[in-house]
């Protein structure tokens, strides 16, 4: 957050969104531009933390390793069969296009493996999503295991996706107290050099230059 430009948020960001808002000061706009920006920052962030406890937690319990396979996060042996995984935060990830580019990946990581392992092992392709959930596993050519199914999968053990919460916590009020005071900061400074770039000496933003600002041409 320190090293956020207030031109580069505003660049990426709908104006005309905000203008339907009604937002009318400089503070409200700049706090609504930073929290859309660091609410997808802090899902993509967390979305690795999360990929890499459960790698972490697969290598201990079951020798589970990350895969070097394109498109594949976590490859292990358990139960006479071999599982690769790609691993998602949430059940709802990805458009068609995006879950057919799986598909082929996983068929591309199975052949593949067809040719490096056991003939003994069955190759089974897993989508695992940290959280959430889908009552239908069986998705035809891969399993989609979520919220407590994944995390049971990885583990072995079914209440791991509540044993989660408390580890999850620790210390998170002194982290968040350390946060809030540089948001703060954040918020003070963009929002002066919003003031000094878009509004008038009324105070009243001129939404025209911002629009121009992020979709005027050259």
């Amino acid at each position: 957050m320190k090293k956020l430009k207030l031109k580069e948020v505003l660049k990426r960001k709908n104006p005309y969104l905000f203008k339907v808002k009604y937002i009318v000061t400089a503070g409200d706009f700049i706090k609504t531009i930073l929290d859309a920006h660091l609410s997808s920052q802090e899902e993509t962030l967390f979305g690795g933390f999360l990929e890499g406890l459960a790698i972490y937690i697969c290598n201990f319990v079951y020798n589970g390793t990350k895969s070097s396979t394109e498109g594949i996060d976590l490859e292990l042996e358990k139960d006479s069969s071999k599982y690769i995984v790609s691993i998602k935060s949430g059940p709802n990830w990805g458009n068609s296009s995006q879950i057919n580019k799986m598909k082929d990946n996983f068929r591309k990581a199975k052949r593949i493996l067809g040719t490096n392992i056991s003939s003994s092992l069955n190759v089974i392709a897993v989508n695992g999503c940290c959280y959430g959930k889908d009552n239908i596993p069986d998705k035809g050519e891969y399993l989609k295991l979520c919220g407590q199914r994944f995390w049971a999968f990885v583990s072995g053990n079914e209440n791991l996706y509540t044993e989660l919460i408390d580890p999850l916590g620790h210390k998170a009020k002194e982290k968040n107290d350390q946060f809030l005071e540089e948001y703060g900061k954040v918020v003070n400074k963009f929002s002066l050099e919003f003031m000094e770039m878009f509004c008038d000496s009324t105070g009243s933003i001129h939404w025209d230059k911002v629009i121009q600002f992020n979709s005027g041409k050259k």
